[in-house]
């Protein structure tokens, strides 16, 4: 003998007796049948990602600042470098090395300012050297144009001896300077005395 339960049907005809949960009565005719409730109509997609974004930025995602990235970093500093990891208030952003390091080191606290008016709860920005696979558009297409002619560059321009010290350095920066990139560094940290007139 089976114990199941039998199943409940549908109230027929003139039967209005109350509804379970998440049913309707539907009129067809003189027939009342019994129907699913009507469900809400869908959310908007455009709605619906707004909620994500902002329930992203709410909760501290890195998914909200990559897409907000442009804006937050600026035009010239945004596409060298990138949002790699948030944990918790603290947020590491990987730059290009080379002059694109020391700008985004230079703007840190404008960019911390810029993150927190836009509603993140950043409080400490951490700047690491940062290798992208490729930077894509005019971007990419000027960092391999100056990597191209760049100075320190032994297999483009050769090795030679620096005149200064006798050791051996890229043939590019004695053209440049007259001298490698250490003698380089050392003429410019020495303090410049002023010339008697």
């Amino acid at each position: 003998m089976s114990t199941a339960r039998p199943r409940r049907q549908p109230p027929r005809g003139g039967h209005s007796g109350a509804l379970p949960p998440g049913w309707r009565e539907q009129r067809l005719g003189a027939l009342a049948v019994m129907a699913p409730a009507e469900r809400p109509a869908a959310t908007a997609i455009d709605r619906c990602l707004q909620s994500l974004q902002t329930q992203w930025r709410e909760e501290g995602h890195l998914a909200a600042l990559w897409q907000r990235w442009p804006a937050l970093a600026g035009p010239q500093l945004a596409p060298h470098c990138r949002p790699l990891r948030l944990q918790g208030s603290l947020l590491t952003v990987g730059a290009s090395p080379g002059p694109w390091l020391l700008a985004l080191q230079y703007h840190r606290h404008q960019l911390l300012a810029a993150l927190r008016a836009a509603g993140f709860a950043v409080r400490d920005l951490r700047v690491e050297q940062h290798h992208p696979l490729s930077l894509a558009g005019p971007a990419g297409e000027e960092s391999r144009a100056d990597w191209a002619r760049h100075p320190s560059r032994v297999d483009v321009h050769g090795l030679a001896s620096c005149p200064r010290c006798g050791s051996p350095a890229p043939a590019g920066e004695m053209a440049r300077w007259g001298h490698c990139s250490f003698c380089r560094r050392q003429e410019l940290a020495a303090p410049q005395l002023p010339r008697p007139q």
